[in-house]
């Protein structure tokens, strides 16, 4: 239910500590949520940390919610927390305030990429870095999507190396972060929805948080939630935005 959903947003302080909190928006994920999960569950056995799945609701108008309380009902590593409505960065960030774990990944339902996961936590543990992008584009990537979507993201890194400065080369998709040095970036963001990540990349770099690219595959599960041209004039409208509180504001 809806209710239950909203219930799941308080903190499970009783639980002990994760040593990770891997976060993953979902909307209308019903046809994949449980096959997915169950998986990502079956492989994190060969890990030897503990941790937390919280599944970060916004808005599906499907059986995403009862799919997702399902699942915590049967393991208790899993919570699903709803923002009531479809909003992807507002999951998100609310997933990542909440995250209870020292280290936090971001993941995607139709990725659940355990390589990156054990690559990036290698970095963050040996101080390498405090913040991992997997960079779809670098050199070494694999993005086995469809042209328009690799092309959709090529443009958009484009205009935030013009616009933001930015000096990397992907700011949405899989990350993983120490907590403690992210969190405080995370409250400070000012746009949600599709722009949220690439803002939190980008001022985590320009706030001196240690950053560190690596190159993933991408190979998706299911055609994107949100057709990409619908996605396009709020990616503007929060890039207007972002141009002005970090450009002009500072």
């Amino acid at each position: 239910t809806r209710a239950g959903a909203e219930h799941c947003l308080a903190p499970m302080t009783t639980a002990p500590q994760p040593r990770v909190s891997i976060i993953i928006p979902v909307y209308n994920e019903e046809a994949i949520l449980q096959t997915a999960v169950v998986d990502l569950i079956d492989r994190l056995r060969e890990f030897d940390w503990t941790y937390e799945l919280c599944l970060a609701e916004n808005g599906s108008t499907d059986r995403t919610v009862a799919v997702g309380e399902e699942l915590a009902a049967r393991f208790p590593q899993v919570s699903i927390r709803s923002v009531g409505a479809p909003n992807y960065g507002l999951a998100l960030r609310r997933g990542i305030i909440g995250a209870r774990g020292e280290f936090v990944i971001c993941d995607e339902i139709d990725l659940c990429d355990t390589d990156f996961y054990r690559r990036a936590l290698e970095a963050l543990e040996s101080g390498q870095a405090d913040f991992v992008v997997g960079s779809k584009v670098m050199a070494g990537a694999s993005d086995e999507r469809p042209l328009f979507r690799r092309m959709g993201t090529v443009v958009i890194n484009g205009m935030l190396r013009v616009a933001l400065g930015f000096r990397g080369t992907d700011t949405h998709g899989l990350k993983a972060f120490r907590r403690a040095s992210v969190v405080d970036v995370a409250n400070a963001c000012l746009v949600d929805k599709d722009l949220f990540a690439s803002e939190l990349v980008i001022r985590a770099e320009r706030g001196g948080v240690r950053m560190l690219e690596i190159p993933v595959r991408v190979l998706e599960k299911r055609p994107p939630s949100i057709g990409l041209t619908r996605r396009v004039p709020n990616v503007l409208k929060n890039l207007a935005r972002l141009f002005i509180a970090i450009r002009i504001r500072g």
